[in-house]
C-alpha cells in the first residue's frame, strides 16, 4: 500500500513523524511505502535546515523517493520561502491561472514549496492509494 502524509495539525510533524513515522521509515518497519508528504503551518519549520528531524527525513526521502513539499503561503510566512504565492494572487486573494514563483530558502535538500495542484501533480505518476492527514 502507498501512502502520502498531510501533517496539518500542531506537532503533527515533530512528534507524530519524528517519534513514530521517521524511526519506522528508518528501520524499514512502517509497514507502507510512502510516497509524500505536505507540510501546513508550524510543521514546515521541521524541514529547516539543521532540524534533527529534517535531516533524517530528508536522508529517508532522497533514499525512498519520498516528495517533500511544504505548502507555499505557509513556508513564504515562516521565511522558508521566497518569491510570491503560488496559485492564489496576493494582490486580490483571488485564485491564478498562472503560477506564481515560490523557491525554498534554508531547507533541507529535496524540499519542494507548492499548493494542492502542485501536490497532485508531483504525485500523479506515483500516486499514493491512501492519504492521510494528521
Amino acid at each position: 500500500m502507498k501512502v502520502a502524509y498531510i501533517f496539518a495539525t500542531p506537532r503533527s510533524a515533530s512528534y507524530k513523524l519524528g517519534q513514530m513515522i521517521l524511526p519506522q521509515l528508518e528501520a524499514g518497519t512502517h509497514g507502507a511505502e510512502v510516497v509524500g508528504m505536505f507540510f501546513f503551518d508550524d510543521n514546515t519549520l521541521v524541514l529547516q535546515r539543521g532540524n534533527p528531524i529534517g535531516e533524517r527525513l530528508a536522508r529517508v526521502a532522497a533514499e525512498k523517493g519520498i516528495l517533500l513539499m511544504l505548502c507555499d503561503l505557509c513556508a513564504l510566512e515562516r521565511g522558508l520561502a521566497r518569491g510570491e504565492p503560488v496559485w492564489c494572487d496576493p494582490a486580490t486573494g483571488r485564485g491564478r491561472v498562472e503560477p506564481g514563483h515560490c523557491e525554498p530558502v534554508g531547507v533541507v535538500d529535496g524540499v519542494r514549496i507548492g499548493c494542492f495542484p502542485d501536490l497532485y501533480a508531483a504525485l500523479a505518476a506515483n500516486p499514493p492509494d491512501q492519504v492521510i492527514t494528521l
